[in-house]
């Protein structure tokens, strides 16, 4: 039995706990961590871990699974970082990476607290009504074993959620027909996605295909010619979240209202104390 929730509610708790989540791709423990390994490159260290889980895969397979990277970027990487080491051997430095990570933002008293392991039920329990079919990269996460510590079984439940949610994304971003530099174009353009430089730094892509992308989303008239969203724009926007909402709304509705709510709440806490302690870039969110 499910039990029916405030509008968004889904989507409010997933953004309470994906950032958290993804302070790991921003945190100098990732590269000390995978520095030991053996890598050398920023970008191959953060492919890699994200990937591991699929298990020693090329840049076809990422590609698909990750959408908005350049296929020539990946195929720079892999499977070449499976040579610097295993996928077992990547996804143990991860949990390492997590470890240090949250206990260096959020604080040892924190970490430990009754509030984290009730946090960890809660988002274990979402996940429990995740669905594995057409979602590969939660579904390869999903094969992982729950951790011991509550922390650590937190960003897992964390790590679940995201891709759950990230699969069904790209389905409506098919369904809505944007490809993947339009998509980044368009995100951004909502003034919540990654500034043009990081998106460029990190997916691959060059000047020229983010304005080629912003001319073809001009062209079906989506963004105007100072590269905002039109009205059709928004739209498209608002129905790709609306779309990935009920895609991801079997987690949500599973935990039930009051266990959303409070599931926000503390992934709320956690969040803001990990923003203040310096988690993330100051430029990473911008039009600019």
């Amino acid at each position: 039995m499910t039990t029916a929730l405030p509008p968004r509610a889904g989507r409010r708790c997933h953004n309470a706990l994906n950032p958290l989540h993804s302070t790991l791709y921003f945190s100098p423990d990732l590269d000390r961590e995978f520095t030991a390994l053996g890598f050398t490159d920023e970008s191959a260290m953060r492919l890699a871990a994200r990937s591991a889980a699929l298990g020693a895969v090329g840049p076809g397979t990422v590609a698909a699974t990750f959408y908005n990277y350049n296929h020539e970027l990946l195929a720079r990487h892999f499977p070449a970082v499976w040579e610097t080491a295993s996928p077992a051997d990547v996804l143990d430095a991860r949990l390492r990476t997590a470890d240090a990570t949250l206990r260096r933002l959020l604080g040892e008293e924190t970490v430990s607290s009754p509030e984290m392991a009730e946090a960890a039920v809660l988002a274990l329990r979402a996940t429990e009504a995740c669905t594995r079919h057409a979602r590969p990269l939660y579904s390869a996460n999903a094969d992982l074993p729950v951790p011991d510590a509550p922390h650590l079984a937190y960003w897992y439940a964390t790590t679940l959620l995201r891709e759950h949610r990230g699969d069904g994304h790209l389905a409506a971003l098919l369904s809505a027909g944007l490809d993947p530099v339009e998509a980044l174009v368009s995100h951004t353009a909502t003034g919540k996605g990654m500034a043009p430089r990081w998106v460029l730094g990190t997916r691959g892509w060059k000047r020229a295909d983010w304005e080629a992308a912003a001319e073809r989303l001009r062209g079906r008239g989506l963004l105007d010619a100072e590269g905002e969203l039109t009205e059709a724009g928004t739209a498209l926007r608002d129905e790709l979240e609306q779309q990935t909402d009920r895609l991801d709304s079997a987690p949500y509705e599973h935990l039930g209202a009051a266990g959303v709510e409070r599931l926000t709440e503390l992934g709320r806490g956690f969040l803001v104390t990990a923003a203040v302690a310096g988690a993330f870039p100051d430029d990473l969110i911008s039009k600019g």
